[in-house]
């Protein structure tokens, strides 16, 4: 199961609904289907990339208004382990933290990342508590930070928030925004 579907409804209820279409329409599996602030509902699915599309083409023919919707195909295995909170490796002696508008930009701008250059995904926060947005913390060297930060902030053109690079983060800031101890 190499291809993500990540769908954000505007409408938890509405979200239930796309939900059960996608999962109809074709032979994909359930990652999440999860309440996000401002009443909305990120939906994941995974399988292979017909499948995939399948069920993505099934959410937007329900014709619910959907504040993103993609498909990622090959997704990043630093994805899908963040997705499903698995520890990452802390990685060099650089941190950039990447804020988006909504949370499927930020799956999205993530996988561009982490494929961009030699950076470990050290966080991937969607919407809960922090108005319907996402954002994610990377680690690396100071260049391969910068680049993959750079691509995932070109990727997300407007739905970027805001994005920075630290060169040699405190370690307590690293803590407190990767839950790694340096």
């Amino acid at each position: 199961m190499d291809t993500l579907g990540i769908v954000d409804s505007r409408s938890i209820a509405a979200g239930a609904e796309i939900t059960d279409a996608m999962l109809k329409a074709a032979p994909v599996a359930l990652i999440r289907a999860s309440v996000i602030c401002a009443g909305r509902l990120i939906i994941l699915v995974e399988g292979d990339r017909e499948a995939v599309e399948t069920s993505v083409r099934a959410a937007e023919a329900t014709g619910f208004h959907l504040a993103g919707r993609y498909v990622i195909s090959p997704v990043s295995p630093q994805v899908q382990a963040a997705l499903r909170r698995q520890p990452a490796q802390l990685a060099g002696r650089a941190m950039a933290v990447v804020e988006c508008r909504n949370a499927a930009d930020g799956i999205m701008a993530a996988d561009i990342a982490v494929k961009k250059a030699d950076v470990s995904l050290m966080r991937l926060v969607m919407g809960q508590g922090i108005g319907g947005k996402s954002y994610f913390v990377l680690t690396g060297d100071v260049a391969s930070v910068r680049e993959a930060a750079q691509a995932a902030a070109d990727a997300l053109g407007k739905s970027l928030q805001q994005m920075v690079v630290i060169p040699q983060p405190d370690a307590e800031l690293i803590k407190a925004f990767t839950g790694a101890s340096h």
